[in-house]
């Protein structure tokens, strides 16, 4: 996707969550639960290929796939995907475009 978006891959729908730690007056626990920043964005949720995992594998890098999004402001690794399917994805790390910086997204992230 070097050459610019090809909108016809975003063909996923996925939600943006964000946690949010509370105490539970019960028991005086900490707990998160998750809030939707963002709904029904469209999404390129793409597996890493064997020869990526392998490699990925030998950095001990926890990546199991990339999910490509149009550019947004406000995102961050503290958040998480969700998808239509039920998958949740925790984001590790976040890469603008190489051109512009600002046409794509792409998060490294594994799934839960």
């Amino acid at each position: 996707m070097t050459q610019g978006l090809n909108a016809g891959k975003l063909r996923h729908r996925i939600t943006i969550e964000q946690p949010v730690h509370g105490q539970n007056p019960a028991t005086g626990e900490i707990v998160t639960t998750w809030i939707s920043v963002a709904e029904n964005i469209s999404a390129a949720i793409e597996p890493l290929s064997v020869r990526e995992f392998i490699a990925a594998q030998a950095t001990q890098s926890k990546v199991s796939a990339r999910i490509v999004i149009r550019y947004r402001t406000g995102l961050s690794p503290a958040m998480r995907i969700t998808t239509a399917t039920g998958s949740i994805y925790n984001i590790l790390g976040i890469l603008p475009d190489a051109d512009s910086g600002r046409e794509y997204l792409t998060m490294a992230c594994v799934t839960c």
